[in-house]
């Protein structure tokens, strides 16, 4: 039986459906640092949201709500906080299985990326822009043609030469 979609038409985004919330711990009190593997202290926590794969039974969006601890080593003087790649990555809003699914619904299934935008929210209830979908597919296709190809330096003239412009007094 054909159950119709109740977001159908609704423009207002405070009319859609919330999401329900998954809280996640990644607060450690000692982490070893990156640099010399010492061990560090916890210095202060944070807290990121991601957009996963929501739920279509219940038509409700789902996010991840991380709580973490962000790290001190007093030996290399740096900050560092808790690994989180295996959920998403550096600075993304969406986890890993988003972009997995968003790129290969453009790629193998070959939908233009506002229907991919769509298909996302309908089948798999997580809204992601057109236009992120997009970067994401020319991300994947650039790090796959970059492999190919020699690269070419980027030193200009100037860099080249040793020769550099100097400012004229007035």
């Amino acid at each position: 039986m054909y159950v119709p979609d109740v977001t159908v038409g609704v423009v207002d985004p405070s009319k859609l459906p919330q999401a329900a919330v998954q809280l996640r711990s990644r607060d450690y009190r000692r982490r070893s640092c990156p640099r010399c593997g010492r061990s560090c202290y916890r210095d202060s926590q944070g807290e990121r949201v991601l957009h996963d794969l929501g739920n279509v039974h219940a038509g409700r969006p789902v996010d991840i709500q991380v709580h973490y601890s962000k790290h001190r080593c007093e030996a290399c003087e740096i900050y560092f906080t808790v690994d989180m790649s295996d959920l998403a990555a550096p600075g993304s809003r969406y986890t890993k299985r988003v972009v997995a699914i968003a790129v290969r619904v453009v790629v193998e299934d070959g939908l233009p990326y506002r229907e991919a935008s769509w298909h996302l929210w309908r089948d798999h209830r997580v809204f992601v822009p057109f236009a992120t979908i997009q970067n994401w597919v020319e991300a994947a296709g650039e790090k796959r043609s970059r492999a190919g190809r020699r690269s070419i330096s980027r030193l200009g003239v100037g860099d080249l030469f040793g020769i550099h412009r100097r400012r004229r007094a007035l």
